[in-house]
């Protein structure tokens, strides 16, 4: 499976994470330091909470920490697929109400963790504009630039659940 689309003249990340809400991080496994070179991001025990959109074996986190792992596309998603970006979002916003530190992390930490991360602040009470603006305010103006995910949270992830799953062969 093809997880990540190839950037479209889109600036990589400038860190490897930027935290989005109180004890709510973003990020991904690469990021380009100051002189323009590619940094690799392994995570030990930094967050309580890692969640994972994409992996790479010795990114971490340290075998210690709660770290749950759903491969999925920068694309188009399943109904079964919307339906995990739910669940993992209400765990983060679980976490995060309960004091937890969490990461949720990507390729490089703009969409595949935006639509996880904006998910997660719509449950903590932030409309859908106001999760967008301030996941591009924290973390990258082109964070969230695969529009089909920001059309899913202008629809809300469960119906675009059920309306995908409408399309699906059965």
């Amino acid at each position: 499976m093809r997880t990540r689309q190839r950037d479209r003249d889109t600036p990589p990340p400038a860190a490897p994470w930027s935290e989005i809400w109180p004890g709510l991080w973003m990020g991904g496994h690469y990021w380009f330091d100051g002189a323009g070179e590619m940094r690799s991001v392994v995570v030990d025990d930094e967050f309580d909470l890692v969640v994972s959109l994409f992996s790479r074996p010795g990114h971490g986190p340290a075998p210690r920490i709660d770290h749950h792992l759903a491969e999925l596309p920068d694309a188009p998603l399943t109904s079964g697929q919307l339906g995990r970006v739910c669940e993992l979002a209400a765990l983060t916003a679980e976490a995060v109400r309960g004091g937890r530190t969490v990461l949720v992390r990507c390729h490089s930490g703009y969409n595949r963790s935006g639509l996880v991360v904006a998910q997660t602040l719509i449950l903590l009470g932030l409309d859908r504009a106001a999760a967008v603006g301030l996941i591009r305010r924290r973390r990258s103006p082109w964070a969230l630039g695969t529009e089909v995910f920001v059309q899913y949270l202008e629809v809300g992830l469960d119906i675009a659940g059920l309306l995908t799953g409408l399309e699906e062969p059965v």
